[in-house]
């Protein structure tokens, strides 16, 4: 696992830094130095560090709009911020549509690590060569991305594989990269307003455990296990078979798909798949994965989706899943059940169920939203609506009532509105509300279920005992402690931190000019005393001293204006 710890507390590393200086100069490149101007990011590498060793921001991009900028920032910086950018795209509670819509153009693909790397990891993981453990082995990369690449490789008994595996060093980069996202992350929290609500700091959470995940591919290996065990006896699906006994974390070894590509629909029309079906059982396969088992692939995009005989659908790549509590499933389905109906309580009701609330929500106001929002969808013809559309309207609303969608949900989310456009590719008239409908009704039908409402009273009365066994050792303890005078009350402060950087700031330039001063002083009087050494009748001294405080001195002026403040 990762650790997230701010910059000031791991030590202010060679690495950290010449990676914090590489980030800080590809912003400056794209113009974003006002948003470094306004983190006070350069006072954390002043201490023993040039300041971007001098470097100068480029000319602004006229030509490019800034989320266009800020895109191509992240491609140029790495595997960490790709990652960083693909969860940002599904989160317009964080970021304006332009930017989601530029972000989800990110592309994670980079060109694949030379074989004898490959091969090292194979000696270190099995203690032998990728030749000594598959019979086969193409050294040519199949396909590579930021965290891994995929070859094609035999096994002893003739089956094709393929074996995906992780790029060395790309943890340790990972790493780096996130510690110095948590301490953009506080600074975020303490010097931009608006961002304070969203809790960066727990984004960057979010984003670390999703990265941990991923880079382990035991993870992944056990994914693709419950896969197969959700469709056991499914026909329409197939999910490639694996081999743990050859995996490990850093090696996935999996069957080799021979399929065609979803995206691929001359070919498919050539051969004579049925589109419509295909399109229609990817999108039944998707609502049984949301909506009946809670665990769903949560990037179904035309490269993970390939097509078998049959039309057989089959997905791969596993690294990205989904995960929906029963609550979660319930709770947005009665959502969208109570917006069909026009229910204008239990809409607001199911909102403030399946949110956050960053702040107090004005209930009235939020109702009166929802009503307009039903009004411009649902009296429309259900083969006109777009889900990422709709999806996409209700974020901004919920957003703009300082609401947040759990990240589950967000996913989920996500992965519906690109299951659309795979299916819309393959089907115009493919209607995702309609084929979804009936798996909410079963939802909604086993919600009122005997044994499951048997189950919820179960659930309920033992909470409630609980409640009742602690509740007078929990009252007798705080009645003890407030007669002890023992009653501790927490206070928290907000908007201290920037005044209290402030203050460390002012009290460190008057110790700096203090300093300055006196040896201004104390290189005056060796002059005037003549103490040797001399050169051209001067104390050596005295000059080195008056030399020492130029240069202290330019350096004081250069942190002021820089600051812009004389």
């Amino acid at each position: 696992m990762f650790s997230l710890r701010k910059l000031g507390t791991f030590g202010r590393t060679y690495r950290h830094l010449q990676r914090y200086n590489r980030i800080l100069q590809v912003l400056l490149k794209y113009g974003f130095s006002d948003l470094i101007n306004r983190l006070h990011i350069d006072q954390y590498l002043e201490s023993g560090w040039q300041f971007l060793r001098g470097s100068r921001p480029e000319e602004p991009l006229e030509r490019i709009s800034r989320p266009e900028r800020l895109r191509l920032a992240f491609e140029e910086l790495g595997p960490t911020f790709i990652k960083l950018g693909q969860l940002l795209s599904s989160r317009p509670d964080l970021l304006p549509p332009a930017y989601l819509n530029e972000l989800s153009r990110l592309q994670d693909k980079i060109p694949p690590v030379p074989w004898e790397e490959i091969d090292a990891v194979f000696r270190r993981e099995f203690g032998a060569p990728a030749e000594a453990v598959f019979p086969g082995f193409e050294h040519k990369a199949m396909a590579a991305a930021s965290i891994g690449q995929v070859h094609r490789a035999r096994l002893e008994s003739g089956r094709e594989v393929v074996v995906k595996i992780r790029r060395p060093g790309i943890a340790q980069l990972i790493s780096v990269d996130l510690e110095i996202f948590s301490h953009i992350a506080a600074l975020m929290e303490q010097y931009l307003e608006e961002m304070r609500g969203h809790s960066p700091t727990a984004v960057v959470d979010e984003f670390a455990a999703s990265l941990n995940r991923e880079l382990d591919f035991s993870i992944e290996l056990t994914n693709i296990q419950r896969f197969t065990l959700q469709f056991r006896g499914n026909r329409t699906i197939h999910v490639p078979a694996v081999y743990p006994e050859l995996s490990s974390s850093r090696i996935l070894v999996m069957e080799y798909i021979d399929g065609i590509k979803a995206s691929d629909l001359p070919r498919l029309r050539a051969e004579g798949y049925n589109l419509g079906l295909i399109a229609e059982r990817g999108a039944n396969l998707v609502m049984e994965q949301i909506f009946q088992h809670g665990f769903f692939h949560a990037d179904p995009h035309p490269g993970n989706l390939f097509i078998l005989p049959d039309n057989v659908v089959c997905f791969i790549d596993f690294g990205q899943m989904g995960r929906l509590s029963r609550q979660d499933k319930e709770d947005f389905t009665a959502l969208i059940l109570s917006l069909v109906k026009k229910d204008e309580h239990d809409m607001v009701n199911g909102v403030l169920r399946t949110t956050i609330q960053l702040q107090e929500v004005d209930r009235e106001r939020l109702e009166r939203d929802l009503v307009f929002f039903v009004d411009r969808y649902l009296y429309q013809p259900l083969h006109k609506l777009e889900a990422a559309k709709v999806f996409q309207d209700l974020l901004t609303l919920v957003t703009r009532h300082r609401l947040s969608f759990k990240p589950s949900l967000y996913l989920m989310m996500k992965a519906l509105s690109t299951l659309e456009g795979v299916g819309m590719m393959l089907n115009p008239k493919l209607e995702l509300f309609s084929l979804a409908k009936p798996f909410m009704q079963r939802l909604q039908f086993e919600r009122m279920q005997p044994k499951r409402l048997l189950e919820d009273a179960t659930q309920l009365s033992r909470s409630y005992v609980r409640l009742l066994r602690v509740l007078p050792e929990e009252l007798q303890s705080i009645l003890l402690q407030l007669q002890n005078g023992k009653l501790k009350i927490g206070f928290e402060h907000r908007g201290i931190k920037p005044l209290q950087l402030t203050l460390e700031r002012i009290s460190n330039r008057i110790a700096y000019a203090i300093v300055l001063a006196a040896l201004i002083v104390g290189s005056s009087l060796i002059v005037l005393s003549g103490i040797p050494p001399h050169w051209h009748n001067v104390p050596v001294i005295g000059l080195f001293g008056f030399l020492l405080a130029a240069c202290m001195g330019f350096g004081l002026l250069i942190s002021i204006l820089r600051h812009n403040k004389m």
